[in-house]
């Protein structure tokens, strides 16, 4: 019954408030009563509201959540099944929470290196529209006055510019129609395939995605792995929680192949998902019986990696974007001037 999208922040936020709570005797049901009562959103209050009315029944709390997957994720149900398991519900909680923190941290590194050319780009957008829709359109009297042959550039500016002032009705219309079209395409397994793809090998942002995907992979697998569940069941849920099609698919393909005995390295190492880095780790760790400890390393690792690879995307960025900018500037200033000249 609920369709609003929780914030990974709320979530880990909630996981951190009910560990505190049970470690200082409070009892699950009471600090489900607290924890409704002073969760701000209320989205999530609602559902910790349901969640608390099943619990009160005699349901494992694990159970509840798997039911309602549009408020808790389902990496969190299947560590508090763990915890259930194990009699050990604290430890499970403060992993969770762990895990979400160090995953809000990397989204919000994405999309801090994502803010600047965006705005760049909504930027440039503005001044095509303004000077194709206003400023050039202008300037056509003073043209047919020249009686000359106008450049091509020029003419198909003014085509535009015509375009735009006597249909602009129709250009919100083209743009919800793409939009529509990009959201069905997204979603179709092409799309998907061709998103994922892109996100690898984008300039700049490729090895910074792929470097994020490592390091959320390495805590998502290790923190599952150490809260006591199958590794084939801990590979299911790592791979549901990948957010690339390209990776997903092919974590899947390594459930399968450990599934029939299989070590996890080797088949990361056919399917060619992470960098070297995590394969030799995973290998390490495989023959240490210590995989949950190494793969938490390779996390820290990349972790850093992609804050100072943020850092250098956003400084190595901003020229370039400057430059378009200009480029854009001086096409247009060609068009208008090139006829006068």
């Amino acid at each position: 019954t609920f369709h609003k999208k929780i914030k990974l922040r709320s979530v880990s936020i909630f996981c951190r408030q009910f560990v505190s709570m049970l470690n200082a005797g409070v009892s699950i049901l009471n600090a489900l009563t607290m924890l409704e009562e002073q969760t701000e959103d209320k989205h999530l209050a609602a559902g910790i509201r349901e969640l608390r009315v099943e619990v009160e029944k005699g349901r494992l709390m694990s159970e509840v959540m798997k039911e309602m997957p549009g408020i808790f994720l389902a990496l969190l149900a299947d560590m508090i099944t763990a915890g259930e398991a194990s009699g050990n519900i604290e430890r499970s909680l403060d992993r969770a929470a762990v895990q979400f923190e160090k995953q809000t941290k990397l989204r919000g590194l994405m999309k801090q290196s994502m803010m600047y050319p965006i705005v760049l780009v909504v930027i440039i957008v503005i001044i095509l529209f303004v000077m194709i829709g206003i400023v050039i359109p202008n300037y056509a009297v003073m043209y047919e006055d020249l009686d000359t042959k106008l450049p091509g550039i020029t003419v198909f500016l003014m085509a535009m510019g015509n375009f735009m002032q006597e249909r602009w009705y129709l250009i919100p219309v083209i743009l919800i129609l793409l939009f529509v079209l990009n959201n069905i395409f997204r979603k179709s397994e092409a799309g998907m395939k061709f998103y994922g793809h892109l996100a690898m090998r984008l300039p700049i942002f490729g090895k910074l995605n792929i470097k994020t995907y490592s390091a959320s992979f390495a805590r998502t697998f290790s923190s599952l792995i150490a809260a006591g569940i199958p590794m084939v069941k801990a590979l299911d849920s790592a791979a549901g929680t990948m957010q690339n099609y390209i990776i997903r698919t092919k974590l899947l393909n390594c459930k399968e192949a450990i599934a029939t005995g299989i070590p996890l390295s080797e088949t990361l190492i056919r399917e060619k998902i992470f960098p070297p880095m995590v394969t030799h780790m995973t290998a390490i760790g495989e023959e240490a019986g210590d995989i949950e400890g190494m793969l938490t390393k390779v996390a820290d690792y990349y972790d850093e990696e992609v804050e100072v690879g943020t850092k250098t995307a956003m400084a190595a960025l901003e020229p370039m974007m400057i430059l378009v900018m200009a480029g854009v500037v001086i096409v247009l200033i060609y068009a208008i001037l090139a006829p006068m000249l």
